[in-house]
This record gives C-alpha cells, sequence and structure tokens, in this order.
C-alpha cells in the first residue's frame, strides 16, 4: 500500500467517527432540554476575557451593579464572577474551555462574556465556538440600527454548525492537501429560522432575507435555504427573499436599497462576516453587541475580539465599552428587565453623542466612558 493510499485511509476512518459524532448531535436536537423559566434568582455570569477584555468588563460590571442593585439586594438577581477564562490558563490546560470552569458557567442562567483570544493555528478551538456548542446557543442575535436613516436590522445567524462545528477537525495529507468540514442538519436550520420568523412576527417586521451561497454550497447551503423557505410558509404576512452572500455584502453599502432590509437569516460563516460590515456601517464594531441565546441558557459579548493591537500600544485603556454595554442592555431584555434595558440604551445613546471613544488618545477612555454612562442613568 502506498504511503498515499494509507494516509487517505486514515483520513477516511476519522470522516466517519466525525459523521457519525455529527448524527448522534442531530438526533440529540430533536428533544431539547425545557427552556428555564420563573427562576426565583437570575444567576448571571461576568467573564473578563483577554486583551481588552477585562478593561471594558469592568464597565459593564459597574452598570449593572447600580442597574441591579434592589434585584440583588432582595435577592432576585446575583452577579457572579467568573474567572479563569484567559488564553493563558487555557493554553496552560489544553482546552478552549477548562472543565473547571464550564462547571461554573454552567450554574449560571446567563453570561455576559468578555473578548476571548483563539490561538492562531493549532487545534485549540475558539472558547466562544466550545461555549456555543457546550451550552447549545443555537441563535446569535445582533440588531444594527442606522438612525439617520431609520434602518433597524436584525441578523438571526446559526450559531452551532457551518465551517466552526468542525473547525478544529479537518485533514490534512501533509504536502499535498488540507481538507475542511461544513455541517448543516434539519434541526439546526429549521430552529434558527423559527427565530428569526418568531421575531419578526413579534415585532411587526415584514421583511426576512435569506442569506447563502446555495449556488455554489449546493448540498448545506443549498438545504439551508430549502428549510427556512419550509418555515415561512408558516408566516403568510411575511414576505420572504433569497440573496447570495456576495450580493448582499454589496446590498448592505447601498443607501438606495438597504432600507427595505429588516432582518435577516444566514448560516454561521456568513452571518459571522456579514454582522461586522453591518456594525462598521453603524459606527463600528465597538458599537454593537451581540446575543447568543440556546434553549436553557443565553450569552452576551462584544462583536468585536480582544484588540491585541490596542494592548501591545499600550492604548488597551482607550478600548470602547459601548459594545459590551450594548450586550448588557441585550442581557438586561432578555431575562425580564425591559424598562432597565431602554435605560441603558438611551443612556448610551446620550454618551456616544457627546464622547469619542475610539481606542486612541484623542478619544476618552474606557473609564471615563463607563462614568458618564452611569451619570446618564
Amino acid at each position: 500500500m502506498s504511503i498515499r493510499q494509507s494516509e487517505i485511509d486514515k483520513a477516511a476512518e476519522k470522516f466517519k467517527a466525525l459523521l457519525t459524532a455529527q448524527c448522534a448531535r442531530a438526533e440529540r436536537m430533536k428533544n431539547p432540554p425545557a427552556r428555564k423559566d420563573g427562576k426565583e434568582k437570575i444567576r448571571i455570569g461576568l467573564i473578563d476575557g483577554d486583551g481588552i477584555g477585562p478593561i471594558i468588563v469592568r464597565q459593564a460590571k459597574k452598570v449593572l451593579s447600580s442597574l441591579l442593585k434592589e434585584e440583588t439586594e432582595s435577592g432576585k438577581a446575583e452577579l457572579v464572577d467568573i474567572d479563569g477564562l484567559t488564553l493563558e490558563n487555557r493554553l496552560r490546560s489544553g482546552a478552549s474551555v477548562p472543565e473547571d470552569i464550564l462547571e461554573k458557567i454552567k450554574t449560571c442562567d446567563v453570561l455576559l462574556k468578555g473578548p476571548t483570544e483563539t490561538p492562531k493555528g493549532g487545534t485549540m478551538e475558539s472558547a466562544n465556538v466550545t461555549l456555543r456548542r457546550e451550552l447549545d446557543l443555537f441563535s446569535n442575535v445582533r440588531p444594527v440600527r442606522i438612525k439617520e436613516e431609520g434602518i433597524e436590522w436584525t441578523f438571526f445567524r446559526e450559531n452551532t454548525e457551518g465551517e466552526y462545528v468542525l473547525g478544529s477537525s479537518g485533514i490534512e495529507i501533509p504536502g499535498l492537501l488540507a481538507f475542511d468540514f461544513k455541517v448543516t442538519t434539519d434541526e439546526g436550520t429549521r430552529r434558527i429560522a423559527r427565530a428569526a420568523f418568531d421575531f419578526a412576527k413579534k415585532n411587526g417586521k415584514t421583511h426576512v432575507s435569506i442569506v447563502t451561497k446555495a449556488n455554489i454550497m449546493k448540498k448545506t447551503d443549498g438545504k439551508f435555504s430549502e428549510l427556512c423557505r419550509e418555515v415561512a410558509t408558516e408566516y403568510p404576512d411575511i414576505t420572504v427573499e433569497d440573496y447570495y452572500i456576495d450580493i448582499m455584502c454589496a446590498n448592505l453599502v447601498n443607501k438606495d436599497i438597504r432600507s427595505k432590509f429588516q432582518v435577516f437569516v444566514l448560516p454561521n460563516l456568513y452571518g459571522d462576516i456579514i454582522t461586522d460590515e453591518a456594525a462598521q456601517l453603524q459606527g463600528g464594531v465597538g458599537t454593537a453587541g451581540s446575543a447568543n441565546i440556546g434553549s436553557e441558557y443565553a450569552m452576551f459579548e462584544a462583536v468585536h475580539g480582544s484588540a491585541p493591537r490596542l494592548i501591545a500600544e499600550g492604548l488597551g485603556e482607550y478600548a470602547s465599552p459601548e459594545s459590551i454595554l450594548r450586550a448588557a442592555a441585550m442581557l438586561l431584555s432578555h431575562v425580564g428587565y425591559a424598562e432597565k434595558s431602554e435605560r441603558l440604551n438611551r443612556a448610551l445613546d446620550e454618551t456616544s453623542s457627546r464622547l469619542v471613544c475610539n481606542g486612541t488618545k484623542e478619544g476618552v477612555t474606557a473609564e471615563e466612558y463607563g462614568n458618564a454612562v452611569l451619570a446618564a442613568l
């Protein structure tokens, strides 16, 4: 047997194991755990993360402590610091999310998480990908507003499948090729589609865009589009259109047509990319929050990463906390404190209209921005 044939046989065995595991995952999704409703106490886990994470999360902790003072004192809510989800600790343990930290996380109902860094190369998975899988946070929700144009977009990105579910499990034939995998399940697609259409119906939205590359990725993206269309038949009052990801990226920068879009539903990778573009149109990735929602848990975070460049240049204290504070507002709404969420968003609007916090010494520091938000509250 040739060396190449031996390598192919090993790769085939690995693929068989991956396929078996993904089939089992797809079967488990048919019976999700019950949603945690009506709890006497809401446990909110707070995770600093890497790079600028501790700097911006510090401001979110202050704001949440202020807004939830009455609830924490009465025992209705608890703010729980979860330490150790740092790159150094993850590298030391060899796990993207060390088991002891995951156990602490699972004692909480919702999380506010700072950005975490993922090593380039190697096999260590992103902490975000691990948490989304372990907590089954299948729905990534990212709202974007362009106020001067009256635009309110809401993106529903499938959060546990696509290129990400096996992103650290590819196959390589050294010196010849590398192979990665993309996974789309029926149940995974139906539940993100239903989340998008339910949101549209409840919020008076009349247009949902399905965004794929189904003309090229015919099996995976073709299935995603087909199943979203199937779910759409349950919502006859909502207009549904299919778009390819490349033209949708162009549409979002086209001021002549972009105001017609309202709700988007996308597979994982496309949602990751296009929501950064949308956030930039809003005012920058530092202005957007993000929600990761499942049947049992929810995690809220900034759209941006850990910004190692700012840390390397000694500018970490000038990182904007607006994105993590927008995520905190989404968290408050999710756990039933809609009025506090609205107050926080108004305070952020007011503060951002007066202060510039943009990662340079020409702007204010994260501390100054956070104090201004508290004052506005």
